[in-house]
């Protein structure tokens, strides 16, 4: 997606669009919880009864094969929505904490409340799962949304602007497809929450409209994600784990492993492996296998063609213009000034740098950009210690990559250019709502030491009931 400026203009459509969903907002329809319950069931059969037809457009967009489709969009859907329905009546009670002396007797709690009306602006990489996944927060929260599918992934986008009409209450909810255009003319609106996925450069755009009606938002942005590997790590574990996360989605991952750092003295022995493990996982024609996946659109494909010049290809890195496939390219770069070392790569390009030891790969981290996630594979604790303790990252994932994804009850989110704010689980109903704070005093036992004429003995009371 690429934006310019935020429009001044506000296009009828999405103006009414707005309106509509504003008015639905304040009847109260989105509260109850049995409606919210019954809208997340209705997206649950959405995805149960149109599989195929979700598999054929993400295949059609990304080159996806079934089994990554359901990995990283369809299943981690179904079990966000079932997460959620378990756990919503826990989250919408009241949450009771203490209340100090001096407001006895009474009882303080904090009630969840939804936000509003919200927009949601997903990513072409996984076009289903990113707009959705927020969406499913949003709607347990008890919002009104439109998504906003990226248009890049044309096919899905398409299918979803098809999809929730159909299974959906369109009072609470539309979809707006389109690009540049369309996308401007819905940050020119008054939202109650913004909701975006992508890159940097767009994020600061989204920002900036927000900022004209001090909406809250959340970006999930992405930055380059190290790996660091530990010569006492598990070699062909390592391995195949590494390539796994690299090059699922052909490498269109915002939390993929962006670039590795090895010692010197290991560097060939992790190489030999990783190449061992692309062969065993695409075959020794990737190309041609089902199982890997295409380049987004021309652009992109052209874009990292170009970061392969001026490098040391190490293994892979052919390519097949009118499929818009790269192979799995393994690289060695020297010239530090690189783009690969400086860009996010987003594409199935694996750069290997190599380090003393493991105190000149922190220093290595810690001179960039914070990072969405952070990679570790060693066998020893005393490294585990020193990397969480000297690095910053959104999430860490110690000997894997990727499977904190997996588990709704770690908050997803980035740290400083990588994002702001959090979801999955109970952290995205907590984003979508505004946690209001109450107490309820009691008329007992009414101390008025606190009101006027003020005394000295009055103050000493408070004191000590503070």
């Amino acid at each position: 997606m690429t934006i310019s400026s935020v429009s001044t203009h506000h296009s009828s459509l999405a103006d009414d669009i707005h309106r509509s969903l504003n008015t639905c907002f304040s009847t109260g329809k989105t509260r109850p919880l049995t409606w919210r319950k019954q809208q997340l069931e209705q997206l649950k059969s959405l995805l149960a009864e149109n599989e195929n037809a979700i598999y054929a457009a993400l295949t059609e967009d990304l080159g996806k094969c079934q089994t990554e489709s359901w990995l990283g969009e369809f299943g981690f859907l179904h079990n966000d929505i079932e997460h959620t329905l378990a756990n919503l009546k826990r989250w919408t009670a009241p949450r009771k904490v203490s209340t100090p002396l001096v407001a006895q007797p009474g009882k303080s709690f904090q009630q969840a409340e939804p936000l509003g009306t919200v927009l949601i602006i997903g990513a072409w990489n996984y076009p289903l799962q990113l707009l959705l996944a927020p969406y499913v927060a949003a709607l347990a929260a008890g919002n009104c949304a439109v998504l906003k599918p990226s248009e890049l992934a044309e096919n899905t986008s398409s299918l979803i602007a098809r999809l929730i009409p159909q299974y959906m209450d369109t009072e609470a909810v539309q979809v707006v497809e389109g690009g540049k255009e369309q996308t401007s003319e819905l940050l020119a609106l008054n939202w109650d929450h913004i909701f975006y996925t992508g890159g940097e450069q767009v994020g600061k755009i989204v920002m900036r409209a927000a900022a004209e009606y001090l909406t809250p938002i959340t970006l999930e942005l992405g930055g380059k994600s190290p790996c660091i590997v530990d010569s006492t790590t598990d070699l062909a574990t390592t391995a195949n784990r590494i390539v796994w996360g690299k090059w699922m989605n052909a490498g269109q991952t915002c939390i993929a492993p962006d670039y590795i750092l090895v010692e010197k003295s290991f560097k060939d022995s992790l190489v030999s492996a990783l190449k061992k493990a692309l062969v065993q996982q695409y075959g020794d024609d990737p190309l041609h296998n089902e199982d890997y996946g295409k380049i987004i659109n021309q652009r992109h494909f052209e874009r990292l063609q170009g970061y392969l010049n001026n490098v040391n290809v190490l293994h892979g890195g052919g390519s097949d213009a009118q499929q818009r496939k790269i192979e799995p390219a393994i690289v060695e770069v020297s010239d530090h000034t690189h783009a690969l070392l400086h860009e996010e790569i987003f594409g199935p390009i694996l750069p290997v740098v190599t380090v003393d030891n493991v105190d000149d790969a922190i220093v290595y981290i810690n001179q960039r950009a914070k990072p969405l996630a952070l990679y570790l594979f060693t066998q020893r604790s005393e490294v585990e210690a020193q990397v969480l303790q000297q690095t910053s990252a959104g999430s860490v994932c110690i000997n894997d990559t990727l499977m904190f994804m997996s588990n709704p009850e770690l908050p997803f989110g980035g740290v400083g250019n990588s994002g702001m704010g959090h979801y999955h689980g109970k952290a995205g109903f907590d984003t979508f709502s505004h946690l209001k704070s109450i107490m309820k005093r009691s008329f007992k036992f009414d101390v008025p030491v606190r009101y006027a004429p003020f005394k000295k003995w009055k103050l000493a009371i408070l004191k000590k009931l503070a």
